[in-house]
């Protein structure tokens, strides 16, 4: 079982540049990956999310990918074009010959004229920075993948125990079941009673019709039967290490379904108790589940 939320941190370095990606998630029914880039690398992006698809099946991911200098480097080398530098000076002091005017002419006033200066843009180049990417992506997922499994451990360790404590009250339900019905023949009985209402043989058949109606109408056996099914399911869920957060949602609701139809069948006062109970765990349970990828 596998948590939807997680972190994770990876880095990456070659050639002076240094690469940081990190990994965050929160719950959705589906897959969103968002990717967040230096300008740059935007090129990158759908590679980026391919990586993640191929590790992370439901939940809002968020890759957020930035770029540091590696081991005090420049992501950036400057360079001086003499040739064009040259040639400005020969120019200006032409035109300053010409016009009778003193220059003025410094470095300083050099090295502010368009292409003096050349730099290179080592952190451009999308295509051969993605390697480097990569490898930073694929650090985070490992610590995010590990993450993400250490809280699901700890969210099956949880649902087991509400389904244990649903199970327990089944169990109470099941006991009780059969003495439903003789519960309620007991109560006729003792309200005839009272009421000084004598029977004859013919209102002591049409009595245990009525009580063979009612044992029928609240019969709930079926459910009882639904549900233990469903315990043995989710216990083949949890151990599962696939997705399982949409099943064992639907598993929830089955299960409801099938307390609520006992709650409206069975009429009886110690079994409504464990109904409620049971809603209860049910509701913490789903709530549980909407966590579990």
């Amino acid at each position: 079982m596998i948590s939807m939320t997680g972190y994770g941190r990876g880095q990456a370095a070659k050639e002076g540049l240094g690469f940081v990606v990190e990994l965050s998630s929160v719950n959705r029914k589906q897959l969103e990956i968002g990717v967040l880039l230096p300008r740059e690398l935007e090129a990158m992006e759908n590679k980026v999310r391919e990586v993640v698809q191929g590790k992370v099946a439901r939940g809002r991911v968020t890759a957020r990918v930035t770029l540091e200098l590696d081991a005090g480097q420049a992501a950036s080398r400057a360079g001086v074009n003499q040739a064009l530098a040259k040639a400005y000076a020969d120019e200006l002091r032409g035109l300053a010959k010409e016009l009778s005017i003193s220059t003025g002419l410094t470095l300083d006033t050099l090295v502010r004229l368009p292409g003096v200066i050349e730099k290179e843009d080592r952190s451009t180049d999308a295509d051969a920075a993605w390697p480097t990417v990569k490898k930073a992506v694929v650090a985070a997922l490992k610590e995010f993948v590990s993450m993400r499994k250490s809280e699901g451990e700890n969210m099956a360790k949880d649902l087991s125990a509400r389904i244990k404590a649903i199970n327990k009250a089944v169990a109470r339900i099941t006991k009780r079941a059969p003495k439903v019905s003789e519960h309620y023949r007991t109560q006729l009985n003792k309200r005839l009673a009272e009421a000084n209402l004598e029977l004859k043989a013919e209102d002591d058949d049409r009595l245990l019709r009525e009580v063979a109606l009612f044992a029928d109408r609240s019969d709930i056996s079926e459910e009882l039967t639904r549900l233990k099914s469903h315990f043995d399911q989710f216990d083949g869920f949890v151990k599962s290490a696939k997705p399982v957060g949409r099943t064992l949602d639907f598993l929830a609701q089955e299960m409801n379904r099938e307390i609520n139809t006992i709650g409206s069948k069975a009429n009886d006062s110690d079994i409504s108790k464990e109904v409620v109970f049971v809603k209860a765990e049910l509701e913490k349970f789903r709530e549980q589940v909407q966590n579990v990828e």
